[in-house]
């Protein structure tokens, strides 16, 4: 049915659940699957991980963005298991749906297939929804794994 799949990954437990569903997709289909992570390209104003927190460089962020996202990238394609094609793509967009779409578009994915993180209530309301956006915004279908 589909031939490219396109799966947001961010190294969350939601994320990396849903790639057993996404490998069983791509088998069944003799897809192929690109990765894409997404991060803002701008540093934060502090890196901290106590009360001292430092600055750092959009260059230094940017190599910290690129580390990580080897990280989750070479994790979910250890989950997504061998016989599986898999291509990544790193993209810097400070809105992680556009973001989402760019990959998409780059890859030249025919579905993106993503992990909902069913925020309801008043997260929901605040947080809004990352899956909502892509689906509205999007010219391609959308599957959406529970």
């Amino acid at each position: 049915m589909f031939k490219h799949l396109l799966v947001p990954v961010d190294g969350s437990d939601v994320s990396k659940k849903s790639l057993k569903k996404v490998a069983e997709l791509a088998k069944a289909d003799k897809a192929a699957v690109t990765l894409v992570y997404v991060s803002d390209p701008m540093p934060p104003m502090v890196y901290s991980d106590s009360t001292m927190g430092y600055g750092i460089s959009q260059k230094d962020h940017k190599k910290v963005c690129e580390a990580f996202a080897a990280d989750v990238f070479k994790k979910a394609a250890i989950a997504l298991g061998a016989g599986i094609k898999v291509n990544t793509l790193h993209i810097a967009d400070s809105n992680l749906s556009e973001g989402i779409l760019e990959g998409a578009k780059k890859a030249k994915a025919d579905v993106i297939v993503m992990a909902s993180h069913k925020r309801t209530g008043i997260k929901g309301v605040l947080l809004g929804s990352e899956t909502h956006e892509v689906i509205v915004h999007s010219k391609l279908p959308v599957l959406v794994l529970g």
